[in-house]
């Protein structure tokens, strides 16, 4: 039998609480209201199945325009908010009485996506943060927060009369305007993959600042408080227990964690008791915070912060709650809390409404100025600068977390929370369109003046960047690297890159090993066998050959900036890409595919400031480091056709003769009865390329030039099928898109893009080829 208990909450409030309460229905009955939903479990599955559904219909549309989800999870809780207030729909839907129980799911999604989100932050930035990411952090918060409040106190002082208490309510208000926070930021970099980017790096290095100076601010003002005091007051003792709970979890917690890490073999999982330790920590932070004046989100988001980044600990905690969190909880949590603002209930005439209106805008306009101002005396470019600020001035989850707070607690009134949340929407909505319209990293890729192979002067430095993703990478690499024919008189500059896939961490780390800083352990072991592969090659090379080796740690999607901007940095000549298949030794089968490899090689190809080249390694030349030295002439051909990729082709190999030990075939695939419809400029270079070959008037070593007629694609297919196996690498253009009579009837069967026709045919599995294949794309770009 059901019964009625009334209690009374500290505002002097009655609340009716149902016994036992009503949380499995009995079924669809025509006699139940609302076909039984009055029943807590049967609503809160519609409220999440509804949220969900207008979520993704509402972000199928946005994302055209780059705009984020948490956008969308604003515009369903407006919807459902606007259909609470004045249509039946939502007042069934989300009735007052089950509000609760989604509210607090999503207030527990929030504690918890905070956790997850400290766990993957590096707080060694902060440490290798440079002075202009301190100064911009700092001044992007000071500055708007000292001009807001002079502008506050001289608006409340000579134009709205406003009470001691709103005044108070207002510097609170003021303050939250003008933080910067990390969360905010980081998705909206995730969100326009811009992470990687220079000011994606800067952005995030400030923020860090910031918000660590916004912490040392607010320990500053409450000590300052307590000093003034003569009695131990609640801010007091609550401020006490703030600071000695984050002490505790540096001292206790942190080396607890770390015993973990120590505790997990390498390449194993972490035990699942592990973490389920953590989270009962987590949720019990969360009281504690709690109890003591903090939000209920400050003790998880602090502990995450303790949680060793990257792997093992750290990574597991994001694989095993990431998702669920972020595409169940969060969707709630914004949702909920954007259904609760009142557009009609602004009052226009409201003094207090007014003064926060103007405040934000104020606000807004002086952390834009006041972060350009900064980038600007650093001599960044200005459009470069305005999106920097329009970055960091960005408001997201955790203003409308502080502005739903302040409405629960009465510091504002429903009037003035409605103008603070439209501030949320109108630049979550505009701020990503902009910069997604003002800034792409790779506008920065294109050239002045061109860097390939072809137009490199006689004997000039060679400047190379390999891009290693795992071990089973180098021996070809380094054996390609060996038959460019390092000298002193042709020296090579090697940069070699490990890329290693971002897990467990949020800010992507890049990594000289020749500065010798401060690196982590784990990335130094990780590298560790590429440095001592490559030093190897460099030491039985030396003075021919110059090595630097870097690695980047960065998501697989944005791995291509890492790539681009060290080539352009570094001013190299060619990008040297593994191709994402691998072989077994012989050549007879594929042991992996990875295409995720695949995706960077396809966005290098689009964007590189130079020439690059993929490397098919069908399991010759990656059977040791030593396959060019130990043999007594290593073969290589060159399949040309003609146009600029195929000239690229000859140039290198034009280098690679030069070597005694390469024997050197030219094999050029002429049109039987038809002309090369490339141009007669393209033509004159043909023949200019070819000449050197054809009277071996190359180099040292033995070159070969074949003539070939063939009529169409299968003829070529046929004729490149039976020398395969004399060679060890063959090397052509990739000529993208470009129609030739030699290769009529192959590109429709081309499985491969980024390889070419030819590439394609050359590395394809039903072909029997032990040799290796580098495709050449020469430099694209040119301003």
């Amino acid at each position: 039998m059901d019964e009625s208990t009334t209690t009374s909450t500290p505002e002097g409030l009655s609340m009716c609480i149902q016994l036992p309460p009503a949380v499995h229905s009995k079924g669809i009955k025509p006699t139940q209201e609302f076909a039984g939903l009055v029943f807590s479990l049967p609503m809160l599955e519609l409220q999440m199945a509804v949220i969900f559904i207008t979520t993704q219909v509402f972000h199928l549309f946005l994302k055209r325009f780059h705009i984020s989800k948490f956008t969308s999870h604003l515009f369903t809780g407006m919807l459902f908010g606007v259909s609470f207030h004045y249509w039946q729909f939502g007042e069934k839907a989300f009735h007052v009485k089950s509000q609760e129980v989604i509210g607090l799911l999503g207030e527990l999604g929030y504690s918890l996506f905070l956790f997850v989100l400290g766990t993957t932050v590096d707080l060694g930035i902060i440490k290798r943060s440079g002075y202009k990411a301190i100064l911009t952090g700092v001044l992007g918060m000071l500055v708007p927060l000292a001009s807001g409040e002079v502008v506050q106190r001289l608006i409340v002082k000579y134009v709205y009369n406003l009470d001691k208490r709103d005044t108070t309510r207002l510097e609170v208000v003021t303050a939250t305007h003008s933080i910067t926070a990390f969360p905010v930021v980081l998705l909206l970099l995730e969100d326009l993959q811009l992470l990687t980017s220079e000011i994606g790096r800067l952005s995030q290095s400030a923020t860090l600042v910031c918000d660590v100076f916004t912490v040392c601010l607010q320990y500053f003002i409450g000590s300052s408080s307590f000093s003034k005091s003569s009695k131990l007051d609640t801010n007091s003792i609550n401020l006490g227990a703030a600071i000695a709970y984050v002490i505790s979890v540096a001292v206790i917690f942190r080396p607890i964690m770390l015993w973990m890490v120590r505790q997990t073999p390498e390449n194993r999982p972490v035990k699942k008791s592990y973490l389920s330790a953590l989270i009962l920590v987590v949720l019990g932070s969360g009281i504690l915070t709690h109890y003591y004046g903090q939000s209920f989100h400050f003790g998880p988001f602090v502990f995450g912060l303790a949680v060793p980044a990257g792997r093992p600990l750290g990574s597991a905690v994001q694989e095993n709650f990431q998702l669920f969190i972020s595409e169940v909880f969060l969707p709630i949590y914004v949702t909920i809390n954007a259904m609760r603002p009142d557009f009609w209930l602004i009052d226009y005439k409201d003094d207090a409404t007014k003064t926060t209106a103007f405040l934000m805008v104020f606000v807004f306009g002086v952390k834009i100025l006041a972060t350009m101002g900064t980038q600007l005396y650093f001599r960044i470019p200005l459009k470069d600068a305005f999106v920097l600020a329009l970055i960091l001035s960005c408001k997201g989850i955790v203003h409308l977390s502080a502005y739903t707070s302040f409405r629960d607690f009465r510091i504002v009134n429903d009037s003035v929370y409605a103008v603070m949340f439209s501030s949320v929407v109108v630049t979550s909505v505009l701020v990503p369109i902009v910069v997604k319209h003002l800034y792409e990293p790779s506008r920065k890729y294109a050239g002045y003046e061109r860097r390939d192979i072809m137009h490199l002067k006689p004997n000039a430095e060679l400047k190379v960047l390999t891009c290693i993703h795992r071990s089973s990478n180098m021996p070809a690499v380094i054996n390609l690297l060996d038959a460019a024919c390092p000298s002193k008189e042709n020296p090579i500059t090697v940069y070699v890159l490990h890329l290693i896939e971002l897990i467990g961490r949020v800010t992507p780390i890049f990594i000289s090993h020749q500065a010798q800083d401060k690196t982590d352990s784990h990335i130094s072991t990780s590298s560790a066998n590429v440095i001592l592969y490559f030093n190897q090659f460099a030491s039985e090379n030396r003075g021919a050959v110059n090595l630097s080796v870097f690695t980047a740690i960065s998501p697989p999607k944005l791995m291509q900036e890492d790539i681009c901007t060290l080539a352009m940095d570094k001013l190299t000549t060619l990008i040297v890409l593994p191709f994402h298949r691998e072989w077994s030794i012989d050549g007879s089968s594929i042991e992996s595919e990875d295409n995720t490899i695949r995706s960077l090689n396809f966005s290098v190809l689009e964007r590189a400031p130079c020439s690059v080249g993929i490397l098919v390694d069908r399991g010759h030349l990656g059977r040791s480091t030593s396959v060019v030295s130990a043999l007594s002439t290593f073969s290589v051909a060159v399949v040309f056709l003609g146009g600029k990729d195929d000239r690229e082709a000859l140039a290198f190999a034009k280098r690679m003769a030069k070597d005694s030990s390469i024997r050197l075939t030219v094999i050029h695939l002429v049109a039987m009865g038809k002309e090369y419809d490339g141009g007669e400029w393209d033509k004159i270079l043909d023949a200019e390329s070819l000449k050197e070959f054809k009277y071996n008037n190359v180099g040292g070593g033995l070159v070969v030039y074949v003539e070939e007629m063939v009529k169409d694609g299968p003829e070529t297919a046929f004729l490149l099928r039976s020398m395969v196996d004399e060679y060890d690498i063959i090397i052509v253009g990739r000529r993208h898109e470009v129609e030739s009579p030699q290769t009529v009837g192959l590109s429709q069967w081309s499985e491969f893009p980024e390889l070419g026709t030819i590439g394609d045919l050359l590395a394809s599995p039903d072909l029997d080829c032990k040799a290796s294949i580098l495709v050449i794309q020469q430099q694209r770009w040119i301003s």
